[in-house]
């Protein structure tokens, strides 16, 4: 967890397959990302490696992510979004 954050290539991986994901990412990620604490930036980049259909339903409330710290990223961002 030591290493640098290489946020070309962090929005690269925020780039999806569905419009409504990269809507939420892009945004975060040039706005908001640097101020999240090295615990929280790895855990959205953790994040970003689940599938489109997973987090797709996590952030449209269809499921519960299983997940403690995924959870509180994707909280963290829907927050964000309704500011």
């Amino acid at each position: 967890m030591t290493e640098m954050v290489n946020k070309s290539r962090l929005l690269w991986a925020c780039r999806r397959g569905m419009l409504e994901l990269d809507v939420l990412f892009m945004p975060f990620v040039k706005e908001a990302f640097d101020d999240l604490s090295r615990t929280d930036q790895f855990t959205f980049q953790r994040l970003l490696t689940c599938e489109d259909p997973e987090l797709f339903a996590w952030f449209m409330g269809h499921k519960v992510c299983p997940d403690a710290e995924l959870a509180k990223i994707i909280d963290v961002i829907l927050k964000r979004v309704k500011v």
